[in-house]
């Protein structure tokens, strides 16, 4: 591996919101809400149709409206789903609970990813040459084709079960992975686990309340799968190694920028992490580009590429440096 480091621009940092760009408060409430009860006729429905053709169709619904539903907890872990630390707090425990994961987890999730955004423990697109390319190429392909998914609630899963020796040797600071869970001390730990038996608990009820049938909700949920995972590292596949400027706004048809809260736009999200979906558009330099979204997911199928550029500082060394 390249051990050279190139130093970045400064540190990404979650920050308020500025004041011309208040958190769309209303909108975003009422999309949480919106989401949750159609998502639970989407699964009601799922387990009470007759053919296993309409099962798949109601999970492709499923797979697309629970985009949005990550895009809403995504604002939450920025905090900029409601600018009331406690009501966006449970608004993003809700959001959580139906992808499943816990708030909490996810915000020390992403800030990982964010500090750490193209270095090497983010680099799934590219390859050393003293790599090992099967490994590599299994693990790309492994995320596009949806199990990227899974281990996210089994690793909240682990984590919250696990004693801290062993939760340590898992995710801890010295692992491939133990950056993206730095953020959680102590204190955090718990709350993981309290929001995880909450998830647990809630889906408790869903199977009671809704008489739903679990072969039939795990179908929606793999659709769901496949359609959030395969598009995870497309905002940032085949961009500069830098933690900042490493990824793309890309250019997608009006329908699917709505329904992922413009999401395409991820460089203006690294550029600005404190500012709300709403608004990412608007930030973006009027002569920038902006590959189509579409060829760039098709892009992605041709598999790893070799890494021509230099590992870029991590954004917590960043802010070390003058």
């Amino acid at each position: 591996m390249n051990a050279t480091h190139v130093p970045s621009k400064p540190a990404v940092e979650f920050r308020t919101a500025p004041p011309d760009m208040p958190v769309p408060e209303r909108l975003n409430f009422a999309l949480v809400l919106i989401v949750f009860i159609v998502a639970m006729g989407l699964l009601w429905l799922g387990s009470h149709v007759e053919s296993w053709w309409a099962v798949f169709a109601v999970g492709v619904a499923f797979a697309y409206l629970l985009l949005t539903n990550y895009a809403l907890l995504h604002e939450a872990s920025h905090g900029n789903l409601q600018s009331n630390p406690t009501r966006n707090y449970w608004l993003g425990l809700a959001a959580g609970a139906l992808f499943p994961m816990p708030l909490t987890l996810m915000r020390s999730t992403h800030q990982g990813h964010h500090d750490h955004n193209r270095t090497d423990v983010e680099m799934f697109d590219l390859y050393y040459p003293d790599d090992n390319r099967l490994m590599k190429y299994v693990r790309w392909y492994g995320i596009l084709c949806g199990f990227f998914w899974p281990l996210v609630p089994l690793g909240a899963v682990i984590f919250s079960l696990a004693p801290k020796a062993l939760r340590d040797r898992i995710f801890g600071r010295s692992q491939p992975r133990g950056y993206l869970l730095n953020g959680i001390q102590n204190a955090a730990v718990w709350l993981v686990r309290a929001e995880t038996l909450l998830i647990v608990g809630f889906f408790f009820t869903l199977f009671w309340l809704l008489d739903l049938r679990w072969q039939n909700t795990l179908v929606l949920y793999v659709c769901f799968a496949f359609n959030w995972s395969t598009r995870q590292y497309i905002g940032h596949a085949f961009s500069k190694r830098d933690v900042v400027e490493g990824a793309w706004n890309l250019r997608h048809n009006r329908l699917m920028s709505a329904l992922l809260l413009h999401g395409e736009y991820d460089l203006n999200h690294h550029r600005h992490p404190e500012i709300s979906w709403y608004y990412l558009p608007r930030v973006a330099p009027a002569d920038a580009s902006q590959p189509n979204y579409l060829k760039q997911y098709w892009r992605q199928w041709l598999g790893p590429r070799l890494a021509t550029e230099p590992e870029p500082a991590t954004a917590e060394l960043s802010r070390t440096q003058p």
